[in-house]
């Protein structure tokens, strides 16, 4: 499994890269946009061919999900936290309606405590220093005992996918390997190829 995270802050001709990534194979985006509304929400998935909208995860404004018809949402680690008690409550507001949820943890140790709760995945970092934050250094956690599917981020590329495997993962997540590519499009098929041969 290969999931992309769009870029908090919109490039040139972003919608037009995430259809064309689509095109190319792109299995799962999250689209994590905090600074835009609901209505900028709106207007941004709409640029995005309605084909891909089943393969499209929110991390902010999740009612827009219904809308939308889009795979699921997306519970970043202190919102997690903030619902405290009420997080499966919140969980299964969304599983109830077919919808995949998902959240993030930065320890292994954290996530079983959420084992119970039907989470689809659940996103680990930072598995090797991240492009996109270089001062968050790789913890090269080894997931191979954790029992629900963790997916890894933080450094990856298309030559260590092999190496997150191994450490147990059931797939990656790509932010800065392909947003600070020179060839955004080219980076992507390449990661694309790369996890297939691994998952």
């Amino acid at each position: 499994m290969l999931l992309l995270i769009t870029p908090e802050n919109d490039i040139d001709n972003e919608t037009e890269l995430l259809n064309a990534f689509f095109d190319a194979g792109l299995e799962i985006l999250h689209v994590r946009k905090p600074n835009k509304n609901y209505a900028q929400h709106m207007a941004y998935l709409s640029a995005i061919n309605e084909a891909y909208h089943n393969r499209i995860v929110l991390h902010y404004q999740h009612d827009l999900a219904e809308d939308f018809m889009l795979k699921g949402i997306h519970i970043q680690e202190q919102p997690r936290i903030d619902l405290g008690e009420d997080f499966g409550l919140y969980v299964s507001r969304f599983t109830s309606q077919g919808y995949d949820v998902s959240t993030s943890f930065h320890h292994p140790s954290e996530i079983m405590f959420y084992a119970q709760i039907p989470l689809i995945y659940n996103l680990l970092s930072p598995v090797f220093t991240a492009i996109s934050q270089p001062n968050m250094k790789g913890r090269s956690f080894d997931v191979t005992n954790i029992e629900v599917p963790v997916i890894g981020m933080g450094g990856v590329h298309a030559k260590n996918i092999s190496h997150v495997k191994k450490l147990g993962y059931k797939g990656v997540g790509i932010l800065g390997g392909v947003w600070n590519a020179n060839d955004p499009l080219a980076s992507i098929k390449t990661l694309i190829s790369s996890t297939k041969k691994e998952f």
